[in-house]
């Protein structure tokens, strides 16, 4: 057990650093376990102190130091496990080191290590002081030039931020490469690739009339896999011009796929480096939602050239300011694109839903949890552990509300200053709603609390009608419930869409953004002729809880007639709600039944749109809107809903299994995606009626499919359901794609988050066994995420088994990856953050769990995330 105590780093003590560094040259000579990197450092003082440098580093070997030229001896600088400290005179210096280091042993997948024999770095928050000593720090921004050297034969292919300004070989069977990045950058945006790597090429003209090379590499095997992600990574160009008048400012951009990743993919300047998920497609081995994450992907990755590279974060508490503003950015991105196949009304409503359902199912709890924390931490202890949802998700809302405020003009002027005053930059989310502000005339000094306060804001809403004056008022207030750190908040400015609906004709009002700042307000609406239904939070304008004493009767009629189509799927969401809580025999003349039954045989709706709505609320949505939380109940409750609306339907489902295929060649676009979206979610409600028939019918889907959509959501309905034919789907299926780690993965998955079955062996029984299977590797971020966070993460109702396995399973696996890497095993500790909220018997056992971690965590990763559990 570690008993030394985690350093807590507070926003408010930021001081700039005391030296600048104008010029990093860096030299590398790879090699596997001993790669050698010297490092010239040219800067200067930018205060009047005699502060020395001081270069952060970590598990880094230190060859020599030099300043100004002159060779230093170790009692002339001071070394310790975290930094390299260089006193020294005068305002300008040069500092030379030389350090070796150890990439294949470097599981963390921190700073520079090796994945498959090739070479990878991984510098964001804090890896590049596991290349070289620097102080290492988003503003701290340099212009870098670098060079590697590495024997030809086994790394052909040299790669590094910026231009490529010189290349040449040596008589020693060893090459190397020079690259210029032009541009100032902090050190977590540094990258080099170095490896047997292949590339898809395509040049294009911006709309300057410079020509680009755009490069996308992968493993020889997966050269035929790149073409999707080169074309969205085309299209996010075009789009960043068009819409924000952005363009690429390089002379070249390359993507680079690995298979050992610990997130998504990485923005370095001009040298992405993605998880090979976000980058490999074909039909044969991706879905249709694989499509589209590429697509949103390599857009957010790409945004970043500007927001995040181009102007970054002063200090990491700031994260936000890059990553909730680029994943708006994503977001508008995918629904542009969405909607432009077809001019498909219903897209952009199709991408919303999705984005709020991602919000509300991972997001809201963790704004309830013990690791709530504003958009813009106040503190952490690691920073690692705040790339969560609240920065990213609900910080990208917190950037749509300024443009749903300000207006989409108005934000587009707003972000064109903030790219004036602060290009080249480090800065903080005070700078962006400053410039935001500014150039609309906007007071929004009020809405920067959405910056500085945790906690998802409750608003309750009451109407009232008045005949005579032909008068709807609509009254409002809002609270937000305590936080860590935060027992009291104050008022949010909050943007509130509202329309009326006429309930005799079902004629709707305009829309109007009433904006909340007061604790209570109330708002009026003159020449209103009868009573009306509010439709309220139109688009889901802003991330709150909305109370409204709706009738099941009301959310009907708003299934049917509102015009705002998040609403309607909103309205069907909250009838669904009601019957899964209520646990209670749901009749086939319900409400809720009879909304199903007019959307299944309603042919004017958007397939994708008609899924949406058709999809019961998730059990971890389900989970927050319960005091106490029994997770079994839950699923069963759901459960039976499930099966109800499949026997009350039977009929419907059949046809629009039928009505939904296909033909054709397989291609990913909306309207397609959308019809094999229904047809699947159709089979997945007949399967739940245990007829042999319909387990045949998705044996015949598995067995025909032309892509990889149809044949795994064959393989996982069958999956879930005790018919037969799972067994020989999933043997077939392992045969079938044993080469391919990513589909492999979904193999795992599938198995991991099995509902209970009965006549079949308990999950975890499965999950043991699959972690003994050759494709599997603890030390590979993508299989840990597909087996064993997905029974914690992603299946409640076996990962909280009554005798607690599941919880016993996790602490096993928490403290196996903490000594191999810490961010994954921080972010499957995190399975265990609403512990409290659970059923007393298995409260006792999950806190059993969190203290067995607690005794022998041994990163300052987890030790903050279990801490923070069990101090709540």
């Amino acid at each position: 057990m570690r008993t030394d105590q985690a350093v807590t780093i507070h926003r408010n003590d930021y001081m700039p650093s005391a030296c600048r560094i104008d010029h990093v040259d860096l030299h590398f000579t790879l090699a596997p376990q001993a790669t050698r990197v010297r490092c010239t450092l040219t800067g200067r003082r930018d205060d009047a102190s005699t502060t020395p440098l001081i270069l952060d580093g970590e598990d880094l070997s230190l060859c020599s130091v030099a300043l100004n030229g002159t060779p230093l001896t170790a009692n002339q600088y001071r070394l310790d496990e975290k930094q390299l400290v260089v006193p020294f005179d005068g305002d300008r210096f040069t500092l030379e080191t030389e350090v070796t280091l150890d990439p294949a042993a470097n599981t963390q997948l921190m700073g520079l290590y090796q994945s498959n024999g090739n070479y990878f770095t991984q510098c964001e928050a804090e890896g590049f002081r596991r290349i070289t000593f620097f102080p290492d720090r988003p503003d701290v921004m340099a212009r870098y030039r670098v060079t590697l050297v590495a024997p030809q034969a086994s790394c052909p292919v040299l790669l590094s931020n910026g231009n490529l300004i010189a290349q040449g070989k040596s008589d020693d069977g060893q090459h190397w490469a020079q690259w210029e990045d032009p541009f100032p950058k902090p050190c977590y945006l540094f990258a080099l690739v170095a490896g047997t790597l292949v590339c898809e090429e395509k040049k294009i003209t911006t709309q300057d009339g410079s020509e680009k090379l755009l490069q996308v590499w992968v493993e020889e095997k997966d050269r035929s896999k790149t073409s999707h992600a080169m074309n969205s990574l085309v299209r996010a160009i075009q789009w960043d011009e068009r819409r924000f008048g952005l363009p690429l400012d390089l002379e070249r951009f390359m993507i680079v796929a690995v298979s050992d990743f610990n997130m998504g993919a990485m923005e370095n300047k001009g040298l992405n480096i993605f998880n090979t998920k976000y980058v490999l497609a074909d039909p044969d081995s991706a879905t249709d939602t694989d499509y589209a994450n590429i697509e949103s992907v390599v857009g957010h990755e790409y945004f970043h050239n500007w927001s995040g590279n181009r102007v970054t974060c002063r200090d990491w508490f700031q994260l936000s300011l890059k990553e909730g503003l680029t994943v708006f950015r994503d977001q508008e991105f995918s629904m542009d694109v969405a909607s432009s196949y077809g001019a498909n009304p219903a897209a952009r409503a199709v991408c919303r839903i999705a984005d709020v359902r991602t919000l509300r199912n991972l997001q809201f709890p963790e704004d309830a949890g013990p690791m709530a924390h504003p958009i813009r931490p106040d503190s952490y202890q690691e920073i690692n552990n705040f790339y969560t949802m609240t920065v990213y998700e609900k910080g990208a809302e917190v950037v749509r509300m300024l443009q749903t405020l300000l207006g989409r003009d108005g934000f587009r002027k707003g972000m064109n200053l903030y790219f004036q005053r602060h290009d080249g930059h480090a800065v903080t989310c005070d700078d962006f709603v400053a410039a935001m502000a500014d150039a609309n005339g906007a007071d929004l000094t009020q809405f920067a609390h959405w910056y500085s306060q945790a906690g998802t804001p409750r608003i309750s809403a009451r109407g009232q009608y008045d005949a005579e004056q032909q008068r709807y008022t609509l009254t409002l207030r809002q609270s937000c419930p305590a936080t860590p750190g935060q027992p009291d908040k104050q008022p949010f400015h909050i943007p509130i869409a509202v329309g009326l609906l006429d309930l005799a004709t079902g004629h709707n009002h305009p829309t109007r953004i009433l904006e909340l700042k007061q604790p209570e307000q109330s708002f009026h609406f003159d020449g209103i002729a009868t009573a009306p239904i509010p439709s309220l939070l139109r688009d889901f304008s802003a991330p709150v809880i909305l109370q409204y004493d709706y009738s099941d009767d009301d959310l009907a009629f708003l299934m049917r007639s509102d015009a705002d189509p998040f609403n309607r799927w909103e309205a069907g969401q909250r009838l669904a709600t009601r019957r899964i809580l209520a646990q209670r025999p749901v009749a086939a003349d319900d409400a809720f039944v009879q909304a199903c039954q007019t959307l299944l045989t309603d042919e004017s709706f958007d397939p994708a749109f008609k899924e949406l709505m058709l999809t019961l609320p998730s059990e971890a949505y389900l989970a927050e809107q319960v005091v106490i939380v029994d997770a079994v109940a839950l699923h069963q409750a759901r459960e039976h809903l499930r099966r109800t609306l499949a026997e009350h339907l039977k009929a419907a489902w059949l046809d629009n299994y039928h009505a939904m295929q296909t033909p054709g060649s397989y291609t990913p676009d909306p309207l397609s995606a959308g019809k094999r979206a229904l047809k699947n979610l159709a089979l997945n409600y007949l399967l739940a009626l245990n007829k042999n028939s319909f387990a045949q019918l998705a044996q015949q889907q598995y067995q025909h499919a032309d892509n990889m959509t149809d044949r795994y959501a064959a393989l996982a309905t069958l999956t879930h359901s005790a018919a037969p034919e799972r067994t020989q789907v999933l043997q077939d299926f392992a045969q079938r794609y044993a080469g391919d780690a990513l589909v492999m993965d979904k193999w795992f998955g599938v198995q991991a988050t099995r509902i209970p079955v009965e006549g079949l062996p308990p999950v975890l029984d499965d999950v043991r066994r699959l972690l003994q299977h050759p494709a599997f590797s603890l030390k590979n971020p993508n299989k840990v995420r597909s087996l064993i966070s997905a029974f914690c993460h992603s299946n409640p109702a076996q990962f909280h088994a009554a005798d607690g396995s599941g919880y016993a399973f996790w602490a096993e696996h928490v403290l196996a990856l903490d000594s191999i890497n810490p961010q994954v095993a921080a972010r499957l500790a995190r399975a265990l953050d609403r512990w409290r909220v659970h059923i007393p018997r298995q409260r006792a056992l999950m806190q059993l769990a969190l203290e067995r971690v607690q005794k022998s965590a041994q990163s300052n990763d987890v030790r903050e995330v279990i801490e923070k559990a069990l101090n709540e």
